[in-house]
């Protein structure tokens, strides 16, 4: 099946185009983009791979599923366009980033500017129905994306995965601790920052971690 995405995550990933799951998917989300309204735009769905070619990735963040309000999602995780105000939990994520570096609050919360640098910003679902939070969960998306995680933590080393809440650990749970820096806490959302993601340095370790292995460190 030809899937427009960068051309390097097209060839790690042509095996998985090919697999009954994935065309099951593709013709629901073809069908959903045709009679509803779908979030993030058609041509944005593997932005988060565009941006990031599979050579370049030296940190991987790992959110649910696509914001599910008008003009939020661009397929990239935690991450809206510029001009729309940002949900709590980026706003928290970048309260830590100033408590952490010291970097001021951005006036922009497009985080296009991370993925060219490296920051894999992946869902591990890719679409959503307007105002339906995890409507599309359980069509194949997961399945894809574990597939990317575990491409990953084989074929590279020295990545920093960020893995915040729950759903987050439990599908980085296959990652190789020996080969890579896996940092965990609580969700950045409001309902749980307080109980260990405020403080938990993890933009500042992720760097020390990449400089260490002689990596260029992220500009936050």
């Amino acid at each position: 099946m030809e899937v427009k995405i960068q051309e390097s995550w097209k060839l790690k990933l042509s095996d998985e185009f090919e697999k009954e799951y994935f065309m099951k998917l593709v013709s629901f989300v073809r069908e959903e983009y045709r009679t509803h309204t779908i979030y993030p735009p058609g041509s944005l769905i593997f932005n988060a791979f565009n941006l990031c070619p599979f050579d370049k990735v030296k940190v991987v963040i790992i959110g649910q599923d696509p914001y599910h309000g008008p003009g939020q999602a661009h397929g990239l995780c935690f991450s809206v366009r510029d001009g729309i105000p940002f949900p709590p939990s980026l706003v928290n994520i970048f309260k830590e980033i100033e408590s952490d570096l010291g970097i001021p609050f951005p006036k922009s919360g497009n985080l296009e500017r991370w993925a060219i640098q490296g920051v894999l910003l992946l869902n591990a679902i890719l679409t959503v129905r307007a105002n339906m939070a995890g409507s599309h969960q359980g069509k194949g998306w997961e399945q894809f994306t574990d597939s990317v995680i575990r491409i990953l933590n084989e074929q590279k080393r020295n990545l920093v995965f960020l893995l915040w809440g729950a759903y987050a650990q439990q599908k980085g749970a296959v990652i190789d601790r020996s080969k890579h820096l896996v940092l965990e806490s609580v969700h950045p959302s409001p309902l749980s920052a307080t109980r260990g993601f405020f403080g938990n340095k993890h933009f500042s370790r992720c760097n020390e971690y990449l400089i260490s292995n002689g990596i260029e460190p992220i500009k936050w």
